[in-house]
């Protein structure tokens, strides 16, 4: 994986920028800690870092090629002397070469390479390296914006075709690579994290109503598209983005779920999904570095990890490695609660006994927890979910240390429907999001003023219509499977992003790919219409899964109750963030103290424990509550974010 940045402008001479894309290039290290990149011309400038797990020496970027079959050269910059290596590609306006060049800036993963490099093999191209990279770029040159219909993988890249002077954008259908951009006057910047957008010197960490909207009023869960920061966009997943001189930005969906009547049979289904998840899985173990799958012991990241051993076993490319995640005290402190049944580890031990795993446990303790709820949001650019994206950094870091790239069970749950929200009828007719539901209390939380300005119950009654809007119906539907196909668009289109972005933020942080085998396309769009009815089938949550799993996972793994990811029990980080709380609304130099009700927060922030409710989906509640405010803070801190 890598990070990209690049930058358009029909105005200026960007060789006369190599500073501002040099810091822009800097802000992505961490996601390309093995090599940096850049292809820069007077309106057209690239910056790449690279993460290298396939072809680590053909695989560099910006790559370079032209329609001809023999690939040109590449061009590569160095921004550290700020002068080209080689002879710079002509200016824009100047005389055109014989051959003008597609230019490419890459981060993802094609999980169909070999089918798409046969298919250009046959059709006249030659490759002269053996990474998706090439084939990304070459199945652009051969089919232009429709080559990502044919893609499957995750991806954010953008091509720069000198002849046309076009830039193309594109990211992969669910989203699981990040992509934003801020459109200037005569010009465009891209870039994959906004911490790199934030260092051009046109955009400004600035945030205005419907910034505050969607920090306070929908976070950590926010609507798709919008960049929270002011005149900053996200490019929505299964979209693409065209910018010209002539006709200015042009964004098309090219990817969307489509509802249509499901006619398989119960065992058929089961068969379906079972023969799409094993494929996509060991589509997705391909790797030129160490390769881990994430063990929690719950049904998704054990079905991964079960497919994942046997494959790499039956290869002679075992034992798989595993890592899981404990809290220090976990065994002292443990209370079952209505989400957390049980503890994962007696079950994390289970799967490795019976998959004879390479094993790794991490535990983590309550000090470096608390302290690294600033690194993630310095990671993901924005106030998270608090220690769940804390301790994941550190979880990451750790697995690091051995390995590159890493598999996990996300999107599971937003797909065949676990969720309690799915299955509580007080969540299921509840009238806003299912998985934040105390809108009194996010209103509350904000001083008077700020309260006047956000709005927070209409701005969240908006993005909740503008959602169900988006909605693809199916004629025929009862009224109850109608509104299980509202609450898993919701899932899919609005809960799961905030998962994607906080798996890919936290590992990328510390340079480890994770690939997440529950979002490959195929699967989503097949199990999207399968009914309510049967995706519940046997009386169980996620019943279609659990039938198409017999056979590869224990039986009693196989009917474990969900658990959502883990957290600390321990009393001491309640402990340390109600104390930094209580600091930040005492100190005048606060940035957070000036947009929230003091009084209020002060009258949560004396009783003997947590806040008695569920602010944010199953886990954030009581210290992850405090918690988010504290990231707020810290947020507003580290990148002098200023309110307009």
């Amino acid at each position: 994986m890598c990070g990209i940045a690049g930058w358009i402008d029909w105005d200026a001479d960007l060789t006369q920028q190599r500073p501002a894309l040099a810091a822009m290039c800097d802000r992505l290290a961490c996601r390309g800690p093995d090599a940096e990149g850049a292809w820069i011309t007077p309106h057209a400038a690239f910056v790449h870092r690279r993460l290298s797990v396939i072809d680590p020496e053909g695989g560099r970027q910006p790559m370079i090629r032209s329609r001809r079959v023999l690939p040109a050269p590449a061009l590569p910059f160095s921004l550290a002397s700020r002068t080209p290596d080689r002879a710079p590609l002509p200016a824009a306006d100047a005389e055109p070469p014989a051959e003008e060049p597609f230019v490419l800036t890459y981060n993802g993963e094609l999980y169909n390479t070999a089918e798409l490099r046969a298919e250009l093999e046959s059709r006249g191209h030659t490759f002269t390296t053996r990474c998706d990279t090439e084939v990304l770029l070459r199945g652009y040159i051969e089919w232009g914006p429709a080559c990502v219909e044919r893609f499957n993988g995750i991806f954010a890249f953008g091509v720069w075709d000198q002849g046309a002077r076009t830039l193309f954008l594109a990211r992969d259908r669910l989203g699981v690579k990040p992509l934003f951009y801020a459109c200037r006057a005569r010009g465009l910047v891209f870039a994959s994290e906004l911490k790199s957008l934030l260092v051009h010197p046109d955009i400004p960490a600035a945030i205005d109503a419907e910034g505050l909207g969607e920090v306070f009023a929908l976070g950590p869960a926010r609507t798709p598209g919008v960049g929270v920061f002011r005149g900053v966009q996200e490019l929505r997943p299964g979209s693409t983005l065209t910018f010209d001189v002539a006709r200015g930005v042009r964004v098309r969906a090219y990817w969307r779920l489509h509802s249509a009547p499901h006619t398989d049979d119960l065992e058929t289904t089961a068969a379906t999904v079972r023969d799409l998840l094993c494929d996509t899985v060991v589509r997705q173990l391909v790797s030129d570095v160490p390769i881990a799958t994430l063990l929690s012991g719950g049904l998704d990241s054990s079905a991964v990890t079960a497919i994942a051993a046997r494959h790499l076993a039956q290869t002679g490319r075992g034992p798989l490695r595993t890592y899981s995640l404990e809290f220090a005290g976990t065994d002292r402190d443990f209370a079952p609660t209505a989400y957390y049944t049980d503890p994962d580890a007696p079950w994390a031990a289970r799967m490795v006994e019976a998959f004879t795993t390479d094993h790794r446990v991490v535990t983590l303790d309550t000090p470096e927890q608390a302290e690294a709820l600033t690194r993630a949001v310095t990671a993901r650019d924005l106030p998270g979910l608090a220690d769940v994206d804390s301790s994941l950094y550190l979880f990451c870091r750790e697995i690091r240390r051995e390995t590159t790239v890493g598999l996990s069970g996300e999107a599971a749950d937003e797909v065949f429907g676990g969720y309690p929200w799915c299955h509580w009828e007080e969540a299921i007719t509840a009238n806003t999001f299912p998985w934040a539901r105390a809108t009194a209390l996010r209103a509350a939380v904000l001083s008077p003023e700020v309260r006047a300005r956000v709005r927070s119950e209409e701005y969240i009654a908006d993005r909740y219509r503008q959602a169900l809007a988006e909605v693809p119906r199916l004629a025929g539907e009862s009224p109850r499977e109608a509104r299980m196909r509202e609450i898993l668009y919701l899932n899919i289109t609005r809960f799961l992003p905030t998962l994607l972005d906080r798996k890919d933020r936290m590992s990328m942080a510390v340079g480890l790919e994770v690939r997440v085998p529950f979002c490959d396309h195929r699967l989503v769009a097949y199990v999207w219409n399968i009914p309510w009815s049967m995706k519940t089938c046997d009386g169980q949550a996620k019943g279609i899964l659990r039938r198409a799993l017999r056979g590869v996972l224990p039986e009693d793994v196989l009917g474990r109750k969900k658990v959502p990811y883990p957290r600390t029990f321990n009393p001491t980080y309640l402990a340390a963030v109600r104390g930094w709380l209580r600091g930040i609304l005492a100190d005048p130099s606060s940035p957070l103290r000036e947009l929230v009700d003091r009084r209020f927060l002060g009258s949560y922030l004396e009783q003997d424990g947590p806040p008695d409710v569920q602010w944010f989906g199953q886990t954030m509640s009581g210290a992850q509550f405090y918690a988010y405010l504290c990231q707020v803070d810290a947020w507003m801190r580290a990148y002098r974010v200023h309110v307009v």
